[in-house]
């Protein structure tokens, strides 16, 4: 199932990059896999994910939750860190992305959370949202 995993993460990668409100917001090029160092402004980085079998008869499927965190590094501001999470859930909500090597069935937005680090008390939005994915 992690074929599912990073089929799908391309995917929301891709849609996020070229997403032009999003990219205003937040700048080019700042959806991660993992937290950069010293980073300032927002940001985005690929969360938690838990894969689930999800077959029905003969046809072999993948349950997914998934998980976006974007963080609000040192000058931003939580407000700006939910709209970038508006943003997201926007763009990709029920989106009809291109999976190579499998086929998405749904993509939907299930909760976002707003929280501060512990430490810093940097403000962070965590995003989840279900995916159902089926190989070709």
């Amino acid at each position: 199932m992690s074929d599912a995993i990073l089929a799908l993460r391309a995917a929301i990668q891709a849609r996020l990059a070229a997403d032009a409100p999003l990219n205003a917001l937040i700048g080019p090029d700042r959806i991660f896999d993992e937290a950069p160092r010293a980073a300032r402004g927002l940001y985005v980085v690929h969360g938690d994910v838990e894969a689930r079998d999800w077959s029905a008869g003969g046809e072999r499927g993948c349950e997914q939750e998934l998980t976006l965190i974007v963080w609000a590094a040192q000058s931003s501001s939580s407000r700006q860190a939910l709209e970038a999470a508006r943003l997201i859930v926007t763009a990709l909500d029920d989106a009809d992305l291109t999976l190579d090597g499998h086929s998405l069935v749904n993509l939907r937005w299930l909760s976002s959370w707003l929280a501060r680090e512990p430490r810093g008390g940097l403000p962070n939005v965590t995003i989840r949202f279900r995916a159902a994915t089926e190989p070709l």
